[in-house]
């Protein structure tokens, strides 16, 4: 299962490591992404998303059915 967020679409990212002797190395930066279950009152039913903690506070500002039908839009499987 790849890292990547459900709601804002953060994957990644890629780039070099740096040492003190400024040997470089590749490595990447992977999101804080976290294993969320959440209600939908519309539906009447829980969804499980996997969702870095920036979608979380989309979904807290938002509110979890504007984020779930703009995902549809994108055509993300729920």
């Amino acid at each position: 299962m790849s890292v990547r967020c459900q709601v804002t679409g953060k994957k990644p990212g890629y780039g070099n490591q740096v040492s003190h002797s400024n040997r470089r190395t590749r490595r990447r930066w992977l999101p804080n992404v976290q294993n969320k279950r959440y209600w939908l009152p519309a539906e009447n039913r829980w969804i499980r998303l996997r969702v870095s903690t920036k979608g979380m506070k989309t979904i807290e500002k938002r509110g979890i059915d504007a984020v779930v039908a703009e995902m549809r839009a994108r055509g993300e499987r729920i």
